[in-house]
């Protein structure tokens, strides 16, 4: 078997590792199936990777290793923490304030107090430079690098963003070139995200410029861990690092991406097409919609208050989790999260010197956690000073379940209630830490009769970094175009980027008069998709393309089904399941069943 320990210093080399880093634990799949769960260094997030992969190997690894698939927090946390580079903005003049003006949608509509984040550029490091071109490529005012701005010797990095360079990128390319020769870092907007509107596509930039030297060295410690090293994009894609690099504002959605794919996968082999895949982990929680078995893409996400335009799946993010701060707000009630006690010093039950009551200090004192097996990395669990936190705060254990379950049905129901699709209709596939301890409240609330726990489900996220395919993505704006000459360009470029695999085609649409469009595999299908996000369909109207998008993906030599099949019983609620990775908690009134790949099936008794 690959990767099994034959001696104190000898095994047979594992080929390809999954690793996922979380808030709360770093977790490890090897392609023979073993599993390693370590605290996660917020500090160091490699130093954890570094651990995990030695426990794995029994010792220091060399060069064993040829293929780790990684998930990443580095760059999201980047943004939460505002700890990036000093970015330089060089824009079109008239320009430079668009990255504050940003849009009309409030954050708060009736807060009157509230404040949009403070934008990633100070306002005298944003430049503006004499040039301009037309929407249809006329220049009205030629761009010479001698005129363009010197900036502040404070400056690390810059992010050059002009108008309509999305379309016509020639003076990006002259200014992008002069401010590489004087030695700085550089993100020009055609390079990274090259659609139109302005705001998002400058945010975007930033948001790059702003990422790439921390993310850049991070990745860099990481490639050393591997013959060779992959991250995954925020598509669900994996890339090799010094790509990941050179673009980290496509790795916002990194680990999470990883668990949507995995999910969908195991729900597909269990027949099951149509779910919403249910992530808890120590500090968040992560849902996404899967229909037909592909899960909802994006093409933008809203990271710390910002917009990423860049290719994604549409996962919605709480800030509730196993390691989630419980407290008692100052009109008296119950809150959970967002804060977190994260891996340090985590629960206070982990014994690492945290005091303050969290959803896993609850689900122990509930019982959901057995006493007398293990945690990962911990050791065994302290009750006692769980039941101690909350009694200092003043909180009862079932309460803090019970607001935790409510907040993450919220989150369940934006991903459908909200998109016109009844919860009752789908599944849950509950995975992370915590998520199959919480799932079948989830699924009481909303409705749901069946909840899916996939094998290795506490580690899942890293199940699909093992298993994702290396994938490629571009975008050709269509404006002005034709849409053959768009797809042929995409086509092309996407290709190159992989060779040999085939390129799949996707159009951002848009009846005609609207402002905003709808992914959609073909122009044919808008009407039908327009439908079934707006509750109505103009057909026969003029439909536009805005955007070709081009996906062009290499499969994993591991895929779900070839791992070692984790055998399950059935099992009557109530009832604790104690696993390896996680604990599986099944409330009276299920019963649970084991399924194809070793899945778990838990169903709800009807009267």
């Amino acid at each position: 078997t690959p990767g099994r320990r034959v001696g104190r210093s000898s095994y047979t080399p594992t080929v390809r590792i999954g690793a996922d880093t979380g808030g709360t634990f770093t977790d490890l799949v090897a392609d023979d199936g073993r599993i390693v769960k370590v605290p996660s260094t917020p500090n160091d997030p490699a130093q954890a990777l570094a651990h995990g992969i030695d426990a794995l190997f029994g010792g220091a690894h060399g060069t064993a290793l040829e293929v780790l698939a990684h998930g990443t927090t580095v760059a999201t946390n980047t943004l939460l923490e505002r700890s990036g580079a000093r970015v330089a903005l060089v824009t079109t003049a008239g320009f430079a304030d668009v990255i504050e003006i940003a849009r009309q949608v409030r954050p708060s509509l009736y807060d009157q107090h509230v404040d949009r984040p403070e934008p990633l550029v100070a306002r005298q490091w944003r430049y503006e430079a004499t040039e301009r071109m037309a929407f249809d490529g006329t220049v009205l005012v030629a761009l010479d690098a001698s005129m363009l701005p010197e900036l502040d010797p404070l400056v690390e990095a810059v992010a050059v963003c002009f108008l309509h360079a999305d379309l016509f990128p020639e003076h990006e390319r002259i200014a992008a070139a002069h401010y590489r020769a004087l030695g700085y870092d550089v993100t020009a907007s055609h390079e990274v995200s090259p659609e139109f509107r302005e705001y998002e596509r400058t945010v975007t930039t930033v948001a790059n410029a702003y990422l790439r030297p921390r993310c850049r060295d991070y990745l860099e410690t990481v490639g050393e861990l591997a013959a060779r090293a992959l991250v995954m994009t925020s598509a669900g894609g994996l890339v090799p690092v010094g790509v990941g690099a050179e673009i980290p504002a496509s790795l916002v959605l990194s680990g999470p991406a990883g668990g949507v794919r995995a999910a969908a996968a195991i729900a597909a082999a269990c027949g099951i097409d149509d779910v919403v895949t249910f992530d808890m982990g120590g500090t968040s929680t992560d849902v996404c919609l899967v229909r037909g078995g592909v899960p909802d893409p994006a093409p933008s996400r809203v990271v710390a208050g910002m917009p990423v335009r860049l290719p994604a799946l549409d996962i919605h993010t709480i800030g509730a989790g196993g390691g989630s701060i419980v407290g008692i707000d100052a009109g008296g009630a119950l809150t959970v999260g967002p804060q977190s006690a994260g891996a340090v010093p985590g629960p206070a039950c982990y014994r690492r010197g945290g005091t303050q009551p969290t959803v896993t200090d609850a689900d122990l004192v509930l019982g959901r956690i057995p006493i007398d097996a293990p945690s990962p990395g911990l050791g065994v669990l302290d009750r006692a000073a769980a039941v101690q936190a909350l009694d200092r705060v003043g909180v009862d254990a079932a309460g803090v379940v019970a607001v935790v379950d409510t907040l993450m049905a919220g989150a369940v129901r934006r991903v459908t209630v909200e998109r016109g699709i009844d919860a009752r209709d789908v599944a849950i596939v509950a995975f992370g830490g915590a998520g199959p301890l919480h799932a079948c409240g989830v699924a009481d609330l909303l409705g749901v009769t069946t909840v899916v726990v996939p094998p290795r489900s506490g580690v899942l996220s890293a199940v699909g970094l093992l298993c994702a395919p290396e994938q490629r993505e571009v975008v050709v704006s269509a404006l002005g175009r034709t849409r053959s000459e768009v797809e042929a360009e995409a086509a092309s470029r996407a290709a190159a980027l992989l060779p040999g695999e085939a390129v799949e085609l996707a159009y951002d649409c848009r009846y005609r008069g609207q402002s905003h469009e709808i992914t959609v595999p073909s122009v044919e299908a808008f009407d039908a998709a327009h439908e079934r996000y707006n509750g109505y369909a103009h057909v026969g109207a003029t439909v536009e393309v805005i955007a070709v998008r081009a996906r062009v993906a290499r499969r994993a030599d591991v895929h779900v089904d070839r791992l070692p099949v984790v055998h399950r019983a059935s099992t009557v609620g109530p009832a604790v399941v104690a696993e390896p990775d996680c604990p599986i908690w099944i409330p009276p009134d299920w019963t649970a069943a084991p399924g194809p790949l070793g899945a778990l099936l838990l169903h709800r008794n009807t009267p």
